[in-house]
């Protein structure tokens, strides 16, 4: 196995067509990324056209290198304006552009490409150690240990408001999840809260819904306020490569929680029908919960921004692993990149691990050769997209609302999203106006439709003795230790978070 390693490594460094190809895919990869509302599945979908007739090892390194570099550029607009690129990108607003409204977007931006970079090269990592092991670990989840590992998701939202801002967090998050159940019934596929609206049988766009919640609010809060995203410092100096230096250097810092985030990313990632975004809600909470000083989070921690980043590059690296060897697609990127493959002549199933593992090597080094050519450029480029903190919001917030607007519209060419934005959006104002959290309405959203899917399924297989199941205990257990933990924490005035994510 080693020698294929190396020989797929050699063989993919020493060709300039596969080379030229991964850095037409950096690029693509970047722009899509920073453009909210595109994600990775619709830009695949467009390069479809353009992989026809193409080699199978070239074809498939440039639609995975464009695919991973999504996730390492995405946290731009969320850091920079409060703009999440996608779903994925949402948890990383709650600290980014806090950051960004201290002066310390280039602080945050060096931190978040770095940890994007690390996460996606320790997912790739973690899928080649899982090579040896992967069916017991793929096969050990059913839809018993998706429903809690859905609710332990959903506790996390006790941290994330935390101290006197729990109930405030409950009830948000329990109006995401009631949001959630519109769309059409998992147990009679029937329409349910749709009405005659065919745009909502698939449910509430999660893109759409996190535009209004995170990006409309705060460009309504700086129109009225004024001024520019930060305040311009007395000593006129706007920003310099030692901050973004110091971004980059937070990461070794804190280089245990990036491990740790970047694990659980992977593992979520392989496991089969947890979303796509829940991986980055899962680190941002972890991240959360295991700190000595909860309090800082929401009012723009580099910790905050670490965590969420790792998770979420680090996914791609795991939900390759069933997306390649199971023919099971790990994210809903994945299922379009599955297509994609398939017309490339890449049969996924058990033979890549015994007739293709060059091509499984190749794609591994694709992972870990893209992210650092990303992350290279990325950290080049941030010099200039740091200074648009200090321009003026008048400037601004036109060009960004009309960019979450078309980003709203784009993601499924629904118009009729754009009356969902404008309603969600002046709930989402009232929220940052009366100081309520937010990011609890999205963990809702998210795990909300999966843990009634799952529960449906569980209790028709197993009744609800699925309970008692041998890694359900497990969670349960995980999920008792949250609550319990949470009530600690709240009960110490010291630790409080007042106005975690409400700015």
């Amino acid at each position: 196995m080693i020698e294929v390693m190396f020989s797929s490594l050699y063989a993919m460094l020493t060709s300039p067509h596969i080379m030229g190809l991964m850095l037409i895919g950096v690029f693509c990869g970047i722009v899509v990324g920073v453009t909210p509302g595109i994600g990775g599945r619709l830009s695949i979908a467009l390069a479809i056209p353009f992989v026809f007739g193409m080699e199978m090892v070239s074809g498939a390194v440039f639609l995975l290198t464009m695919h991973a570099c999504n996730g390492t550029s995405g946290q731009i607009s969320s850091i920079m304006f409060g703009v999440p690129g996608d779903g994925d990108d949402a948890a990383t607003v709650l600290d980014g552009y806090p950051m960004a409204k201290k002066g310390e977007a280039g602080r945050a931006l060096g931190a978040s490409v770095t940890a994007s970079g690390v996460g996606g090269i320790f997912g790739a990592i973690v899928f080649a150690v899982m090579i040896p092991v992967l069916e017991p670990v793929v096969m050990a989840f059913s839809p018993a240990e998706f429903f809690l590992m859905a609710m332990l998701g959903i506790t996390f939202i006790a941290f994330l408001a935390g101290g006197n801002q729990i109930f405030k967090g409950i009830i948000v998050g329990l109006f995401g999840m009631m949001l959630a159940t519109i769309g059409t019934d998992p147990y009679t596929a029937t329409p349910r809260f749709a009405w005659d609206f065919l745009f909502l049988w698939d449910g509430l766009s999660l893109v759409t819904a996190v535009l209004a919640i995170f990006a409309i609010p705060e460009m309504i809060a700086l129109a009225v306020q004024g001024g520019a995203i930060a305040a311009v410092p007395l000593d006129g100096a706007k920003y310099t490569y030692r901050q973004l230096f110091e971004g980059v250097m937070e990461v070794p810092r804190h280089w245990w929680l990036a491990v740790r985030t970047s694990i659980i990313g992977a593992v979520i990632g392989m496991i089969p029908g947890l979303g796509s975004s829940t991986a980055s809600w899962f680190c941002y909470g972890h991240a959360v919960q295991t700190s000595k000083h909860p309090e800082r989070f929401g009012k723009g921690t580099v910790e905050g921004v670490i965590a969420p980043e790792c998770g979420s590059n680090s996914r791609e690296g795991g939900s390759l692993l069933p997306t390649l060897f199971f023919g099971i697609p790990g994210s809903s990127g994945m299922a379009v990149l599955m297509g994609a493959f398939l017309i490339l002549g890449i049969q996924p199933g058990p033979a890549m691990l015994t007739k293709h593992l060059d091509l499984v090597w190749t794609l591994i080094w694709a992972l870990v050769v893209g992210n650092l050519i990303a992350v290279t450029f990325l950290l080049f480029i941030m010099r200039w997209v740091a200074l648009l903190t200090f321009v003026n919001g008048a400037m601004l917030v036109p060009f960004i609302v009309v960019l979450a607007v078309t980003g709203a519209y784009i993601n499924e060419g629904q118009w009729e999203n754009l009356v969902v934005l404008v309603m969600l959006s002046i709930l989402g104002y009232g929220l940052l106006r009366f100081n309520w959290p937010r990011a609890p309405f999205v963990i809702g959203l998210v795990l909300g439709k999966i843990s009634e899917e799952s529960l449906h399924k569980a209790l028709g297989l197993w009744g609800w003795e699925f309970f008692f199941r041998p890694l359900s205990l497990v969670l349960l257990g995980l999920i008792a230790a949250t609550i319990i933990v949470a009530v600690y924490r709240g009960r110490s005035p010291s630790r409080i978070p007042q106005e975690l994510m409400s700015s």
